[in-house]
């Protein structure tokens, strides 16, 4: 798997015959490291992720993810430059190579913003909205879901290019839930992989005769939205609070009263984050939705439908 991983006293590395000098540390996880690292090959920054593997179910599910991203060569889909897990005493560590975003994630740009009681205006959200969308039916086609979509989990290059990452919590985006064992199987697996306040409903009650499909993304999509809107995610102050979000979720979304989005993009949030999930639109239908918010460039001014 991958090549043989030497580690020298001089901080380097080296995966699949080419050679990375340690830079420094980016942040950690529950269970994962990233580092920058720099190719002496060819002098580019790349993201180091770590991931601790403490027995075989662990490295089974540190393979899972490298499988997920060798799935995809899309340009909203974080690529996987190379990986191979290496053997620390008792346990395992998988190492995945991937591009180093000097932009760090979406969140870090909504912050920022919010901080300083800015946000992002309406037609940079649509353009960033988009291209989540189509690196989502990227996975979808393939049959998939992310599970776990939020603005962590989107990098966001200098030229506003969103590229999903950490594809660690995907798996089949069709679950046909037979009994009330497999709904708790189910519901226990996305308390582990699915953040919490990014979760949608029929993740927190799985019925025991129900199916879960890829439109759980659809939710989180909405979430991502909103937040891009309004500074936080819907959900992330109920959390904070320690308030109950598996009830707050039961509930249609409310959408602040605000003057800065056109009613269009708010009824876009709105049919995302629909509890029924059966009501809820798939991606294709939300991509019509997004470019039908985009400007019309045709030699007029700007039309927002």
């Amino acid at each position: 798997m991958g090549g043989a991983l030497c580690i020298c006293s001089r901080g380097s590395i080296t995966i699949e015959n080419k050679r990375y000098f340690f830079v420094q540390k980016l942040g950690e996880g529950g269970f994962s490291y990233v580092d920058l690292v720099e190719g002496v090959h060819d002098g580019r920054f790349y993201a180091l992720k770590r991931i601790l593997c403490h027995d075989r179910e662990d490295r089974k599910e540190a393979q899972h993810e490298v499988e997920m991203h060798r799935l995809f060569n899309h340009p909203n889909i974080l690529s996987l430059v190379a990986h191979c897990i290496i053997e620390k005493g008792p346990k395992w560590e998988a190492w995945l190579l991937l591009p180093f975003v000097k932009g760090g994630t979406l969140w870090n740009q909504v912050e920022t913003l919010r901080d300083k009681n800015n946000f992002l205006p309406e037609d940079r959200i649509v353009h960033i909205l988009h291209r989540i969308c189509l690196g989502l039916k990227a996975i979808h086609d393939r049959g998939y879901a992310h599970r776990d979509l939020k603005p962590t989990n989107v990098l966001l290059e200098d030229d506003d290019r969103p590229l999903l990452m950490d594809l660690g919590s995907m798996n089949q985006a069709r679950i046909e839930v037979k009994d009330s064992r497999q709904a708790m199987a189910v519901q226990d697996w996305a308390s582990q992989r699915c953040t919490i306040s990014y979760r949608a409903p029929e993740l927190f009650h799985v019925r025991s005769d129900c199916v879960i499909d890829e439109r759980t993304d659809i939710w989180s999509l909405g979430c991502v939205l909103y937040s891009m809107m309004f500074g936080e995610g819907p959900y992330d102050m109920i959390f904070q609070k320690g308030d109950s979000v598996a009830l707050a979720v039961q509930n249609n979304i409310s959408v602040p009263a605000n003057e800065r989005y056109s009613q269009g993009l708010q009824s876009l949030l709105c049919s995302m984050m629909v509890v029924n999930h059966q009501e809820r639109p798939f991606i294709s239908t939300i991509i019509n939705h997004v470019e039908a918010l985009q400007p019309i460039v045709d030699g007029q001014a700007t039309t927002r439908i």
